[in-house]
């Protein structure tokens, strides 16, 4: 498998760049020069564990779908989202967040394999590591300005978990 290693210091408390890492809304914003929508599953909004996502994009001139899942989640310490289906064999994509003197160190490890390890390498590596930069410097942007504000209500404060509805008892 090919690994892409990333630090981002970011001057935000840990819970805020946690949240906008996980907004799927930050995320299409960031993306937008590759045309990416969220097409399935949570197509808006803050993930949470158990919570998929399916994006839709150009690359490399191709539509390309790639269906994630969030399988671990430690707010707001890591979180992991892993590719349930798409165009590479495996996808795994370890996010940390660290309380640093100045705020936070974001860190990642993205971890992929295709069916052509050379082009893994030469041609993914390169692509995705500038992909994840580009992405990392928005969020940066974003948590240290006022435009985190429009992506999360408060990010102080923990999200409730999600809870099913009691039945009533009528």
């Amino acid at each position: 498998m090919a690994l892409i290693e990333l630090d981002t210091l970011i001057e935000a408390p840990p819970e805020r760049c946690f949240d906008l890492s996980l907004s799927v809304d930050l995320h299409l914003d960031a993306a937008a020069a590759t045309g990416e929508r969220a097409v399935l599953g949570a197509t808006s909004g803050l993930l949470r564990l158990g919570d998929a996502v399916t994006w839709e994009a150009r690359q490399f001139g191709l539509g390309q779908r790639l269906s994630v899942r969030i399988t671990k989640y430690d707010r707001p310490r890591s979180f992991r989202d892993e590719m349930t289906s798409g165009p590479f064999r495996q996808m795994r994509h370890d996010h940390w967040f660290d309380e640093d003197d100045v705020g936070t160190s974001m860190r990642d490890a993205f971890e992929f394999s295709t069916a052509l390890r050379p082009l893994d390498l030469l041609l993914l590596a390169p692509y995705l590591r500038r992909f994840l930069v580009t992405r990392n410097e928005f969020i940066r942007r974003v948590a240290e300005g006022c435009g985190w504000t429009r992506y999360l209500d408060d990010p102080s404060t923990p999200l409730p978990a999600r809870t099913r509805p009691k039945p009533s008892p009528f």
